[in-house]
């Protein structure tokens, strides 16, 4: 029954020494079904990490395209197609997400906010324009924001 805990002890060191080797270690456990090999404590720490990762780069990429509609509403006469092309691959990082977890939508919308401050505060940096420009609560909806046809006059 001790076997397995050298193995166990092997692949926690091995997650220090070489974490793609621990990745392709585990997954062949886990495929060969040698459960009890698995460093689980390791595992569920990256599973977890994974979940966070995710939620992240969607609060990004939200930062990102609300940034970028403050810019296009607000500097109408700096207006360019780097702008157009960033909106339009934020909006198409938000939806592949979607598409791939559908479970993260509500987290869009219970972020939306926070992300339109940082936005904000970040389009005011990039412009030079008193923060006090934009608005304190967002111009552009939540749809709005993932309709790939909008843009804000």
């Amino acid at each position: 029954m001790t076997a397995p805990q050298p193995t166990v002890f092997a692949n926690s060191h091995l997650y220090d020494q070489d974490f793609y080797l621990w990745i392709e270690t585990t997954a062949k456990q886990l495929k060969e079904g040698r459960f009890s090999e698995v460093d689980l404590e390791n595992l569920i720490e990256e599973i977890e990490s994974m979940g966070r990762s995710e939620k992240h780069a969607l609060e990004s990429n939200l930062v990102v395209l609300l940034m970028h509609l403050l810019k296009y509403k607000y500097q109408q006469e700096k207006r360019s197609n780097s702008w157009k092309g960033t909106i339009r691959e934020h909006r198409r990082r938000l939806t592949r997400t979607f598409k791939d977890s559908p479970s993260l939508k509500p987290y869009f919308q219970e972020v939306f906010t926070e992300c339109y401050q940082d936005a904000r505060k970040q389009a005011s940096d990039e412009t030079g324009l008193s923060v006090d420009t934009f608005p304190v609560d967002s111009p552009f909806t939540a749809d709005e924001c993932l309709d790939e046809d909008f843009l804000p006059d």
